[in-house]
């Protein structure tokens, strides 16, 4: 932990007061100080130890997708630093009746230090939504309504999930032992089959734009026609440049797993399905909707053999890659008749992505205390000094 505040105080990050959106906007040392202030965060639970800096306030949360892993992760990391946690539910609020977003957002912040926003369904959208609510609370603090101004912190948009890729980024640094050790690694980042339809491209475009950033060797996969928002892999192809790293694309996922150190098998929709998608939403016309579900379907159902089996992992180096995934994974015979991953794959390495999902709680409180604290790594060594247990003990 000494290390880590040491750290912290020589990086170059400027988070205080800011949002945390898109990752690829942040700095190198943003990045970094997010996960060293984790691991510190990490190993204050582990020791019983509070990490409470807040007295009182609330950490407001807007999912407009379903979610259980980083639903309980932003409310867990909020409670940690002694903030009380409030859901905003859109059907219960006055937004149902045209409240508008600029408003919204100054109503819910006058005792609110984050606003964590999940807004991943349609391309185009999510990120506006969470930029709007941030130019909201700008404008809310300039003109002395809010007497704070809240940070947002993306929980997961079209463009970018953060707090998942800072989580698996963290996780690849405790598996390999630093990040420097990634360098030279190989990611296959690959479609994989899923019965359903309308998987977000967060996920794959968050990872192909963090990972080059790390001097690690990305191959995205996929069939054709299932390609991602061309900024992102503009991201990627030049953090990977910029890094000396590499980034590379197939239409084979056979290939991708080659000698792989790290695989990432993850469905997910076509990019111009998800234009089509949203272009249709906000006209409601469900009957378009439906027969796209049905063509996109259908086209899933053709790349079946696009799944994580025993036989696939035998390909990567030694065959013995680290398996990843956000969760829930399409599991095939349990979750599924066939999905993304094949049970025994599943079963042999669900341990090791419980660990994975563990990070999240301590990505985004360390998100909360880098955006709220002027001085970050004086708080924290003062949590070291106070000492005190997160759960009482019986002398």
């Amino acid at each position: 932990m000494n290390e880590s505040i040491e750290r912290i105080k020589t990086l170059a990050a400027k988070l205080h007061g800011g949002d945390f959106l898109l990752t690829w906007e942040h700095t190198p040392a943003d990045v970094e100080a997010v996960l060293l202030a984790a691991k510190v965060l990490e190993q204050l639970h582990r020791d019983n130890v509070s990490a409470r800096v807040f007295d009182s306030g609330l950490a407001v949360s807007i999912f407009r997708d379903q979610s259980t892993r980083t639903r309980f992760s932003f409310a867990g990391a909020a409670n940690m630093l002694g903030l009380a946690v409030q859901e905003l539910d859109e059907k219960k609020s006055q937004i149902a009746h045209g409240e508008t977003v600029r408003e919204t957002a100054n109503m819910i912040s006058f005792n609110a230090d984050v606003i964590g926003i999940r807004d991943d369904l349609f391309l185009g959208q999510g990120h506006k939504y969470m930029a709007e609510v941030a130019a909201a609370v700008d404008e809310g603090c300039r003109a002395g309504v809010l007497d704070q101004r809240p940070a947002v912190i993306n929980l997961q948009c079209d463009l970018d999930h953060p707090t998942q890729s800072l989580a698996d980024l963290l996780h690849l640094e405790r598996t390999f032992g630093s990040l420097e050790s990634l360098r030279g690694k190989k990611l296959a980042m690959s479609w994989a089959y899923s019965p359903s339809y309308g998987k977000p491209l967060s996920v794959p475009q968050a990872i192909i734009s963090l990972m080059t950033r790390f001097g690690m060797n990305v191959v995205l996969a996929h069939p054709e026609g299932y390609d991602l928002v061309p900024e992102t892999l503009e991201n990627a192809g030049r953090f990977a440049a910029e890094c000396g790293g590499s980034f590379t694309h197939t239409h084979s996922m056979q290939e991708a797993f080659r000698e792989a150190d790290i695989v990432y098998p993850k469905s997910w929709a076509p990019y111009a399905v998800m234009q089509e998608r949203t272009k249709l939403l906000e006209a409601a016309d469900t009957t378009k909707l439906d027969a796209l579900e049905k063509d996109c379907l259908a086209q899933n159902a053709r790349h079946k053999d696009w799944e994580c089996t025993e036989r696939l992992m035998s390909r990567t180096r030694d065959g013995k890659a680290l398996y990843m995934h956000c969760l829930p994974a399409d599991i095939s015979g349990v979750s599924c008749e066939a999905g993304e991953v094949s049970a025994d794959v599943f079963e042999r390495t669900r341990l090791a992505t419980y660990h994975e999902a563990s990070h999240k709680p301590f990505i985004i409180a360390a998100m909360m205390l880098l955006t709220r604290s002027e001085n970050p790594a004086a708080t924290l060594r003062r949590l070291i000094e106070r000492g005190t247990p997160r759960q009482f003990q019986e002398m």
